[in-house]
């Protein structure tokens, strides 16, 4: 063991049942404001795209179920060995916000709701491919597989995720810009400034502190630019304190699938990075035992559970890394109770809906950093992964992939056998880039070589000084 995990606590029940759950509900905290925001984010697309709201599946009680329920499935899958909490996937929302704009053969005229079931349709399959890439690495081996999938082709794909988006957070911000500029200060001042726990929650104290700022402007009889509530508590007094989270069974069309699915590439490489962070944090290499291809099937099972239900896809989350370097407590069973404390939440129907009166100014503010953090993520992933720029192959892989994902704004659309199939932007900017780094000549891409950067091929804002 190396000499900076000496005093590390391995097993918690040393420290009595007490300060356990205090450590579990630390956990809970710290994925809470990132998990929250996907579906609150993914039901403002619907509702923008189809002029209704949402009333099954995607929402906040849904998705900390699955949150909860997806861990403890990656717990079963890991032999109860590695201490990552799963929570809401990132990498999808540019998938969501293509579902809730398809209008085309079947999904024209179709209700939100509908959709949405056949955008979680894409999702099971997107967490069925994890599976694949496991048998595929338990059969030739991590190194092997990941040279068809270098950071020289996940790293722009990332990039154009969070691109892709950018025009959601300016209409979101534009509904209050003073609303959305506290949000977005909130969480630089955390980000940067804060210390301890408050750093590895910066997304959470922005949208507490934002919302405060909302109520207070409520109750001094302030409004939005045009007129209309900041805050509408309407949905709170309607709703009960206790039942069951609004399921929806997931639907399955070769569009939405085609929609979803191609984000794996980058999930799955989130995943990789994410067991290698966690590794180095606990002096333990998880991905040779319990074995990449144990974690990579939990995740994989996880995400398509939550698909199934009407859930975000889920995501082993660096914020939770974060806290096991903070606490030094790196026991699973911390993490599993951090995942029954999710599901309870889950049945409180009035905690859902005091989260969806959240100003949609919030949301926008929130969203300057989250879509700007993914691009530069992808940056990132390119920068630690010491992706050589100035050789012919590398530009040629970026530029094209940059161009696809962001100029096939409609998609390509074609027919096969009279059904019309869409391939959208970051499915074709995937391909391109998978079939460009496979051919070209000087691929030297080796997994393990360079540590740091394998470890930051995740979609989730890390401190490297944490």
């Amino acid at each position: 063991m190396s000499e900076k995990n000496t005093a590390a606590i391995r097993d918690a029940r040393e420290l009595g049942p007490v300060k356990m759950l205090i450590l579990g509900i630390q956990h809970m905290f710290a994925m809470f404001g990132a998990t929250i925001l996907v579906p609150i984010l993914v039901s403002g697309y619907f509702e923008k795209a189809c002029g209704e709201p949402l009333t099954k599946g995607l929402s906040v009680s849904v998705t900390l179920f699955c949150a909860g329920a997806g861990t403890l499935i990656f717990h079963v899958c890991a032999k109860f060995k590695v201490p990552a909490f799963l929570g809401s996937s990132f990498a999808f929302l540019g998938g969501f916000y293509t579902c809730a704009n398809l209008n085309s053969g079947i999904y024209e005229g179709m209700s939100v709701n509908d959709k949405a079931a056949y955008a979680c349709g894409g999702i099971v399959i997107a967490g069925l491919l994890y599976l694949v890439l496991a048998l595929i690495i338990k059969l030739v081996g991590v190194n092997r597989v990941m040279r068809f999938l270098p950071p020289v082709v996940t790293g722009p794909i990332i990039i154009c995720i969070g691109l892709s988006l950018a025009g959601s957070a300016v209409a979101n911000a534009s509904t209050n810009w003073f609303l959305a500029i506290v949000a977005l200060a909130v969480i630089i001042v955390f980000n940067i400034w804060g210390k301890g726990m408050f750093r590895i929650i910066p997304i959470l104290m922005g949208v507490v502190i934002s919302y405060a700022v909302a109520l207070i402007m409520q109750l001094s009889g302030m409004t939005n630019p045009d007129g209309s509530q900041i805050l509408d508590f309407a949905s709170i007094a309607s709703s009960s304190l206790v039942g069951l989270p609004s399921f929806q069974m997931c639907k399955f069309d070769i569009t939405s699938i085609l929609v979803m699915a191609p984000i794996a590439v980058a999930t799955m490489m989130e995943h990789i990075g994410d067991m290698s962070a966690i590794s180095a944090t606990v002096d333990e290499n998880y991905i040779a035992e319990p074995g990449l291809h144990r974690t990579l099937m939990g995740d994989g099972l996880a995400t398509a559970f939550a698909g199934m239900l009407g859930g975000p896809a889920n995501t082993t989350y660096g914020e939770n890394t974060g806290v096991l370097e903070l606490s030094k407590v790196y026991d699973p069973r911390v993490i599993r109770l951090a995942a029954v404390f999710a599901i309870v939440l889950s049945f409180i129907p009035k905690f859902s809906a005091v989260i969806s009166t959240m100003p949609a100014a919030i949301i926008g503010g929130v969203s300057f950093m989250l879509y700007g953090m993914i691009s530069a993520i992808g940056v990132r992933n390119v920068v630690e992964n010491q992706v050589d720029l100035t050789k012919s192959r590398n530009l040629i892989i970026a530029g094209v992939i940059f161009v696809c994902g962001l100029g096939f704004s409609s998609g390509l659309t074609f027919h096969i056998g009279g059904t019309s199939i869409t391939l959208t932007a970051l499915a074709i900017a995937a391909v391109a880039g998978i079939i460009l780094n496979a051919i070209l000549p000087g691929n030297d891409y080796e997994f393990g070589a360079n540590p740091k950067g394998d470890q930051s091929r995740g979609i989730f804002l890390k401190n490297s000084d944490n």
